[in-house]
């Protein structure tokens, strides 16, 4: 089924996401210092996670389906209580607890959570989506540039 046009840019930061969960897994598989792939995983978090996290919780509305919604919600949460244990810890397990967690949150939400939106969402609700990401998106660029600029 081909995505959405209007939920592309988040699809697009899923890429990443699973690009993402496979640099930890090579990582772990050709013993990476812990300290170092926390670093790696602690960087995506501040420049890319978070900000998808937030934008998704912010653009994308409930439905009548709001098991899907809730689930989404709770995947959130166990990543970045995930996270927070990587950084209070050495337990190699948990990198690739995260990476796992990571995979199945984008696979969920790729593979369940958007056909259910594309599904269920009038046009002019995807366009509102679209057009609230499309916002978000040029506010990041314009503020990119700001401070390129000083």
């Amino acid at each position: 089924m081909k995505r959405n046009e209007n939920l592309i840019p988040l699809s697009r930061d899923h890429h990443f996401g699973l690009l993402c969960s496979w640099k930890i897994r090579q990582g772990i598989k050709k013993d990476i210092s812990y300290d170092r792939i926390k670093n790696y995983i602690n960087h995506y978090w501040e420049e890319n996670l978070s900000r998808h996290f937030e934008i998704e919780d912010i653009v994308l509305p409930e439905t009548e389906n709001n098991s899907l919604q809730v689930q989404m919600e709770k995947e959130h949460i166990e990543i970045k209580k995930l996270l927070k244990s990587i950084n209070n810890s050495n337990d190699k397990k948990l990198l690739g607890d995260f990476a796992d967690a990571l995979r199945n949150h984008i696979r969920f939400e790729e593979r369940m959570y958007f056909p259910h939106l594309e599904e269920y969402l009038t046009d002019e609700k995807m366009n509102e989506i679209g057009h609230q990401l499309n916002q978000i998106h040029q506010k990041e660029e314009d503020s990119y540039d700001d401070e390129f600029w000083k």
